[in-house]
Protein backbone atom coordinates (compact mmCIF):
# COMPACT_ATOMS: atom_id res chain seq x y z
CA UNK A 1 0.00 0.00 0.00
CA UNK A 2 1.58 3.67 -1.01
CA UNK A 3 0.27 5.14 2.08
CA UNK A 4 -0.84 8.94 1.57
CA UNK A 5 0.96 10.02 4.63
CA UNK A 6 3.93 9.32 2.83
CA UNK A 7 3.58 12.77 1.04
CA UNK A 8 2.74 15.31 3.60
CA UNK A 9 4.41 18.05 4.58
CA UNK A 10 4.10 21.32 6.67
CA UNK A 11 4.37 24.12 4.81
CA UNK A 12 4.06 27.94 6.36
CA UNK A 13 0.75 29.81 5.42
CA UNK A 14 2.81 33.11 4.27
CA UNK A 15 4.95 31.10 1.98
CA UNK A 16 2.23 30.40 -0.51
CA UNK A 17 2.86 33.17 -3.05
CA UNK A 18 -0.21 35.57 -3.18
CA UNK A 19 1.48 37.60 -6.82
CA UNK A 20 3.68 36.49 -8.97
CA UNK A 21 7.34 37.70 -8.98
CA UNK A 22 7.72 41.46 -10.27
CA UNK A 23 9.66 40.26 -13.35
CA UNK A 24 8.32 35.83 -14.82
CA UNK A 25 12.06 35.03 -14.78
CA UNK A 26 13.06 37.04 -11.20
CA UNK A 27 11.73 33.33 -9.81
CA UNK A 28 14.38 31.04 -7.93
CA UNK A 29 14.93 27.49 -8.75
CA UNK A 30 15.50 24.82 -6.67
CA UNK A 31 18.16 22.58 -8.49
CA UNK A 32 18.02 18.69 -7.35
CA UNK A 33 20.33 16.28 -8.56
CA UNK A 34 18.25 13.15 -8.77
CA UNK A 35 21.25 10.72 -8.62
CA UNK A 36 22.59 12.20 -5.21
CA UNK A 37 19.82 14.59 -3.93
CA UNK A 38 21.94 17.66 -3.83
CA UNK A 39 20.28 20.88 -4.13
CA UNK A 40 21.27 24.18 -5.11
CA UNK A 41 19.09 27.54 -5.12
CA UNK A 42 19.61 29.20 -8.45
CA UNK A 43 18.06 32.09 -10.28
CA UNK A 44 15.82 30.66 -12.78
CA UNK A 45 17.22 32.12 -15.87
CA UNK A 46 20.42 30.03 -14.91
CA UNK A 47 18.41 27.35 -16.84
CA UNK A 48 20.28 27.78 -19.94
CA UNK A 49 23.45 26.18 -17.77
CA UNK A 50 21.45 22.56 -17.35
CA UNK A 51 19.93 22.50 -21.04
CA UNK A 52 22.57 21.85 -24.37
CA UNK A 53 22.54 21.71 -28.18
CA UNK A 54 20.56 18.71 -28.89
CA UNK A 55 18.01 18.49 -25.88
CA UNK A 56 14.42 19.62 -26.25
CA UNK A 57 12.09 21.60 -24.35
CA UNK A 58 8.37 20.26 -24.04
CA UNK A 59 5.61 22.29 -22.51
CA UNK A 60 1.80 22.84 -22.64
CA UNK A 61 0.23 25.36 -24.70
CA UNK A 62 -3.44 25.24 -22.71
CA UNK A 63 -4.36 28.44 -22.28
CA UNK A 64 -6.88 29.45 -19.06
CA UNK A 65 -10.38 30.34 -19.54
CA UNK A 66 -11.92 33.60 -17.73
CA UNK A 67 -14.12 30.97 -16.90
CA UNK A 68 -15.22 32.27 -13.30
CA UNK A 69 -18.30 33.73 -13.39
CA UNK A 70 -20.91 35.51 -11.08
CA UNK A 71 -24.46 35.11 -11.48
CA UNK A 72 -28.34 36.04 -9.97
CA UNK A 73 -31.27 33.99 -10.58
CA UNK A 74 -34.03 34.82 -12.81
CA UNK A 75 -31.99 38.33 -12.73
CA UNK A 76 -33.50 39.80 -9.62
CA UNK A 77 -31.45 41.47 -7.49
CA UNK A 78 -32.96 40.08 -4.54
CA UNK A 79 -32.26 36.25 -6.48
CA UNK A 80 -30.17 33.90 -5.44
CA UNK A 81 -25.93 34.81 -6.31
CA UNK A 82 -23.84 32.06 -8.11
CA UNK A 83 -20.57 31.41 -8.53
CA UNK A 84 -20.31 29.60 -12.03
CA UNK A 85 -16.71 28.43 -13.04
CA UNK A 86 -16.72 26.58 -16.46
CA UNK A 87 -14.40 23.64 -17.23
CA UNK A 88 -15.28 22.14 -20.01
CA UNK A 89 -17.23 22.96 -24.04
CA UNK A 90 -19.81 20.55 -24.91
CA UNK A 91 -20.39 21.73 -28.10
CA UNK A 92 -18.62 23.17 -31.43
CA UNK A 93 -20.34 26.69 -30.47
CA UNK A 94 -19.11 26.48 -27.34
CA UNK A 95 -22.83 27.24 -25.96
CA UNK A 96 -23.58 24.21 -23.81
CA UNK A 97 -20.80 23.85 -21.19
CA UNK A 98 -20.05 21.47 -18.37
CA UNK A 99 -19.93 23.40 -15.33
CA UNK A 100 -19.17 23.83 -11.21
CA UNK A 101 -21.77 26.05 -9.89
CA UNK A 102 -22.28 27.09 -6.41
CA UNK A 103 -24.37 26.77 -4.25
CA UNK A 104 -24.92 23.44 -6.19
CA UNK A 105 -28.53 23.11 -4.18
CA UNK A 106 -30.12 26.10 -5.32
CA UNK A 107 -29.27 25.25 -9.02
CA UNK A 108 -31.80 22.62 -10.04
CA UNK A 109 -32.81 21.90 -13.85
CA UNK A 110 -34.47 25.14 -15.57
CA UNK A 111 -33.06 27.39 -13.27
CA UNK A 112 -31.58 30.43 -15.37
CA UNK A 113 -29.39 33.01 -13.84
CA UNK A 114 -28.33 36.59 -15.20
CA UNK A 115 -24.74 37.69 -15.67
CA UNK A 116 -23.34 39.94 -13.36
CA UNK A 117 -20.81 42.76 -14.67
CA UNK A 118 -17.56 43.11 -12.61
CA UNK A 119 -19.04 45.77 -10.28
CA UNK A 120 -21.30 42.88 -9.34
CA UNK A 121 -24.35 44.44 -10.93
CA UNK A 122 -27.24 42.70 -13.38
CA UNK A 123 -25.72 42.98 -16.96
CA UNK A 124 -28.03 45.07 -19.23
CA UNK A 125 -28.35 42.92 -22.30
CA UNK A 126 -30.00 40.49 -20.15
CA UNK A 127 -27.09 37.37 -20.77
CA UNK A 128 -26.95 34.76 -18.90
CA UNK A 129 -27.53 30.82 -18.68
CA UNK A 130 -30.21 28.06 -18.13
CA UNK A 131 -29.11 24.83 -15.98
CA UNK A 132 -30.13 21.74 -18.05
CA UNK A 133 -29.39 18.70 -15.67
CA UNK A 134 -26.97 17.64 -13.02
CA UNK A 135 -24.54 14.86 -13.69
CA UNK A 136 -23.43 11.75 -11.43
CA UNK A 137 -19.42 13.78 -11.22
CA UNK A 138 -20.99 17.25 -9.30
CA UNK A 139 -20.58 18.96 -12.40
CA UNK A 140 -23.64 21.07 -13.94
CA UNK A 141 -24.34 21.14 -17.67
CA UNK A 142 -25.53 24.57 -18.74
CA UNK A 143 -26.56 26.70 -21.74
CA UNK A 144 -25.67 30.34 -21.90
CA UNK A 145 -28.29 32.36 -24.36
CA UNK A 146 -26.03 34.15 -26.37
CA UNK A 147 -23.80 31.50 -28.61
CA UNK A 148 -20.30 34.02 -28.21
CA UNK A 149 -19.19 32.78 -24.96
CA UNK A 150 -15.64 33.95 -25.90
CA UNK A 151 -17.46 37.52 -25.86
CA UNK A 152 -19.20 36.50 -22.59
CA UNK A 153 -15.68 35.10 -20.99
CA UNK A 154 -14.22 38.64 -22.00
CA UNK A 155 -17.25 40.53 -20.99
CA UNK A 156 -17.99 39.00 -17.54
CA UNK A 157 -15.54 36.24 -16.96
CA UNK A 158 -12.69 36.39 -14.13
CA UNK A 159 -9.41 34.19 -14.12
CA UNK A 160 -9.72 31.25 -11.92
CA UNK A 161 -7.10 31.43 -9.45
CA UNK A 162 -6.69 28.48 -7.32
CA UNK A 163 -8.09 28.42 -4.08
CA UNK A 164 -4.79 29.02 -1.67
CA UNK A 165 -4.62 32.25 -3.35
CA UNK A 166 -6.82 34.24 -1.29
CA UNK A 167 -7.42 37.31 -2.72
CA UNK A 168 -9.62 38.00 -6.03
CA UNK A 169 -8.19 38.43 -9.55
CA UNK A 170 -6.56 41.34 -10.70
CA UNK A 171 -5.77 43.28 -14.47
CA UNK A 172 -2.68 42.03 -14.17
CA UNK A 173 -3.64 38.34 -13.75
CA UNK A 174 -5.38 38.47 -17.31
CA UNK A 175 -1.36 38.15 -17.86
CA UNK A 176 0.46 36.54 -15.71
CA UNK A 177 -1.53 33.71 -15.13
CA UNK A 178 -1.16 32.49 -18.36
CA UNK A 179 1.91 31.46 -19.91
CA UNK A 180 3.90 33.21 -22.63
CA UNK A 181 3.36 30.26 -25.27
CA UNK A 182 -0.43 30.14 -24.11
CA UNK A 183 -2.72 29.02 -27.26
CA UNK A 184 -5.33 27.00 -26.94
CA UNK A 185 -7.61 27.91 -24.78
CA UNK A 186 -9.49 25.00 -22.32
CA UNK A 187 -7.67 25.03 -18.91
CA UNK A 188 -9.61 25.80 -15.85
CA UNK A 189 -6.14 26.52 -14.35
CA UNK A 190 -2.18 27.13 -15.55
CA UNK A 191 -0.30 24.91 -16.09
CA UNK A 192 2.73 27.08 -13.92
CA UNK A 193 5.67 25.40 -14.43
CA UNK A 194 5.74 27.53 -17.16
CA UNK A 195 4.88 30.79 -16.00
CA UNK A 196 8.58 31.42 -15.28
CA UNK A 197 9.34 31.23 -18.93
CA UNK A 198 9.62 34.92 -21.04
CA UNK A 199 10.03 35.30 -25.01
CA UNK A 200 13.56 36.14 -24.57
CA UNK A 201 14.59 33.13 -22.53
CA UNK A 202 12.81 30.86 -24.92
CA UNK A 203 14.50 32.82 -28.02
CA UNK A 204 18.12 32.55 -25.88
CA UNK A 205 17.63 28.61 -25.48
CA UNK A 206 16.30 27.97 -29.09
CA UNK A 207 19.84 30.31 -30.12
CA UNK A 208 21.95 28.01 -28.12
CA UNK A 209 20.36 25.05 -30.33
CA UNK A 210 17.63 23.57 -27.45
CA UNK A 211 14.53 22.36 -30.17
CA UNK A 212 10.85 23.29 -28.30
CA UNK A 213 7.60 22.12 -29.24
CA UNK A 214 4.12 21.64 -27.56
CA UNK A 215 1.66 19.82 -26.06
CA UNK A 216 -1.92 20.66 -25.05
CA UNK A 217 -3.87 19.27 -21.96
CA UNK A 218 -6.40 21.02 -20.11
CA UNK A 219 -5.59 21.53 -17.21
CA UNK A 220 -9.16 20.27 -14.91
CA UNK A 221 -10.43 21.62 -11.83
CA UNK A 222 -9.44 17.95 -10.40
CA UNK A 223 -5.80 19.40 -10.19
CA UNK A 224 -6.66 21.01 -7.01
CA UNK A 225 -8.32 17.65 -5.33
CA UNK A 226 -6.77 16.47 -2.15
CA UNK A 227 -6.03 12.61 -2.18
CA UNK A 228 -8.02 11.85 0.60
CA UNK A 229 -7.66 7.84 0.95
CA UNK A 230 -5.04 6.15 2.84
CA UNK A 231 -3.74 4.11 0.09
CA UNK A 232 -3.35 6.76 -2.59
CA UNK A 233 -3.31 3.84 -5.33
CA UNK A 234 -7.02 4.24 -4.56
CA UNK A 235 -7.42 7.59 -5.42
CA UNK A 236 -9.55 8.15 -8.77
CA UNK A 237 -7.73 10.86 -10.88
CA UNK A 238 -9.51 12.81 -13.07
CA UNK A 239 -9.91 13.08 -16.99
CA UNK A 240 -8.21 15.80 -19.41
CA UNK A 241 -8.63 16.31 -22.40
CA UNK A 242 -4.64 16.46 -24.57
CA UNK A 243 -3.22 16.09 -27.87
CA UNK A 244 0.32 15.38 -28.89
CA UNK A 245 1.27 16.54 -32.29
CA UNK A 246 3.57 14.32 -35.05
CA UNK A 247 5.79 17.16 -34.70
CA UNK A 248 6.32 16.77 -30.95
CA UNK A 249 6.27 12.96 -31.13
CA UNK A 250 9.12 13.03 -33.48
CA UNK A 251 10.99 15.95 -31.67
CA UNK A 252 11.04 13.66 -28.55
CA UNK A 253 11.71 10.14 -30.34
CA UNK A 254 15.03 11.44 -32.29
CA UNK A 255 16.26 13.59 -29.14
CA UNK A 256 16.11 10.06 -27.29
CA UNK A 257 17.99 8.60 -30.18
CA UNK A 258 20.15 11.07 -30.41
CA UNK A 259 21.56 10.48 -26.99
CA UNK A 260 19.79 13.67 -25.90
CA UNK A 261 17.58 14.67 -23.21
CA UNK A 262 13.89 15.90 -22.84
CA UNK A 263 12.69 18.04 -20.30
CA UNK A 264 9.57 18.59 -19.45
CA UNK A 265 8.14 21.95 -18.75
CA UNK A 266 5.72 20.93 -15.51
CA UNK A 267 3.39 17.94 -14.79
CA UNK A 268 0.72 18.39 -17.69
CA UNK A 269 3.83 17.73 -19.67
CA UNK A 270 4.83 14.98 -18.25
CA UNK A 271 1.05 13.40 -18.18
CA UNK A 272 0.39 13.73 -21.78
CA UNK A 273 4.04 11.90 -22.97
CA UNK A 274 3.65 9.47 -20.32
CA UNK A 275 0.02 8.91 -21.67
CA UNK A 276 1.35 8.54 -25.31
CA UNK A 277 4.78 6.26 -24.27
CA UNK A 278 5.51 2.78 -25.17
CA UNK A 279 6.96 0.70 -22.48
CA UNK A 280 10.55 2.11 -24.18
CA UNK A 281 9.69 5.16 -24.22
CA UNK A 282 8.79 5.83 -27.53
CA UNK A 283 5.90 8.46 -27.96
CA UNK A 284 2.95 8.34 -30.36
CA UNK A 285 0.99 11.13 -31.83
CA UNK A 286 -2.58 10.91 -30.05
CA UNK A 287 -5.76 12.82 -28.89
CA UNK A 288 -8.27 11.72 -26.09
CA UNK A 289 -8.66 12.06 -22.60
CA UNK A 290 -6.06 10.43 -19.65
CA UNK A 291 -6.90 9.95 -16.35
CA UNK A 292 -3.27 8.70 -15.60
CA UNK A 293 -1.70 8.46 -12.32
CA UNK A 294 1.58 8.18 -11.90
CA UNK A 295 3.30 7.45 -8.39
CA UNK A 296 6.14 5.80 -7.25
CA UNK A 297 7.61 3.05 -7.63
CA UNK A 298 6.74 3.80 -11.47
CA UNK A 299 9.97 5.34 -13.34
CA UNK A 300 8.55 8.31 -16.17
CA UNK A 301 9.87 6.47 -19.72
CA UNK A 302 9.31 9.72 -22.24
CA UNK A 303 10.74 12.62 -20.29
CA UNK A 304 14.80 13.24 -18.39
CA UNK A 305 14.53 16.21 -16.73
CA UNK A 306 11.58 18.14 -15.23
CA UNK A 307 10.91 21.70 -14.22
CA UNK A 308 7.96 21.71 -11.67
CA UNK A 309 6.71 24.14 -9.19
CA UNK A 310 6.50 23.27 -5.52
CA UNK A 311 3.07 21.15 -5.02
CA UNK A 312 0.79 20.71 -2.48
CA UNK A 313 1.01 18.05 0.86
CA UNK A 314 -0.40 14.95 -0.52
CA UNK A 315 -0.96 15.49 -4.02
CA UNK A 316 -0.86 13.88 -6.63
CA UNK A 317 1.43 16.40 -8.62
CA UNK A 318 4.01 15.55 -5.57
CA UNK A 319 3.47 11.82 -6.10
CA UNK A 320 4.16 12.17 -9.67
CA UNK A 321 7.19 14.25 -8.70
CA UNK A 322 8.46 11.44 -6.72
CA UNK A 323 8.47 8.89 -9.74
CA UNK A 324 11.88 11.02 -10.96
CA UNK A 325 13.50 11.09 -8.01
CA UNK A 326 13.46 9.00 -4.38
CA UNK A 327 10.63 10.23 -2.55
CA UNK A 328 12.90 11.18 0.53
CA UNK A 329 15.35 13.16 -1.80
CA UNK A 330 12.05 15.43 -3.25
CA UNK A 331 10.58 15.69 0.11
CA UNK A 332 14.22 17.07 1.76
CA UNK A 333 14.25 19.42 -0.97
CA UNK A 334 11.11 20.90 0.01
CA UNK A 335 12.44 21.19 3.73
CA UNK A 336 15.23 23.15 1.76
CA UNK A 337 12.85 25.34 0.22
CA UNK A 338 11.49 26.08 2.81
CA UNK A 339 14.28 26.82 5.16
CA UNK A 340 15.28 28.91 2.11
CA UNK A 341 11.91 30.86 2.56
CA UNK A 342 11.08 29.73 -1.41
CA UNK A 343 7.57 30.64 -2.56
CA UNK A 344 5.13 28.37 -3.05
CA UNK A 345 2.34 26.97 -5.52
CA UNK A 346 1.27 28.78 -8.90
CA UNK A 347 2.74 32.05 -8.46
CA UNK A 348 5.78 30.53 -6.35
CA UNK A 349 8.93 30.14 -7.10
CA UNK A 350 9.64 26.47 -9.23
CA UNK A 351 12.23 23.54 -8.94
CA UNK A 352 14.68 21.51 -11.73
CA UNK A 353 15.05 17.85 -11.76
CA UNK A 354 18.19 16.72 -13.96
Amino acid sequence: MLETSFFDYDLPPELIAQHPAERRDQSRMLVLDRVTGACEIRPFGAIMEYLSIGDALIYNDTRVLRGRMYAQKNGKSDGAKFELLLTRALDSQKRRWSALLKPGKRALPGTFAQLLNGDGTLNAAGEGFTVIERGDDGEFIIEFNSSDSDRLQASYGHIPLPPYITRGDSTADAERYQTVYAEKSGAVAAPTAGLHFTAEILAELAAKGVRQSAVTLHVGPGTFKPVSVKNAEEHLMHREEFSLSSETAQIVNSTHAAGKRVLAVGTTTVRTLESCADVDGTVHAKSGSTQIFLYPPCRIRAVDMLLTNFHLPKSTLLMLVSCFCDREKVLNAYQIAIQEKMRFYSYGDCMLLK
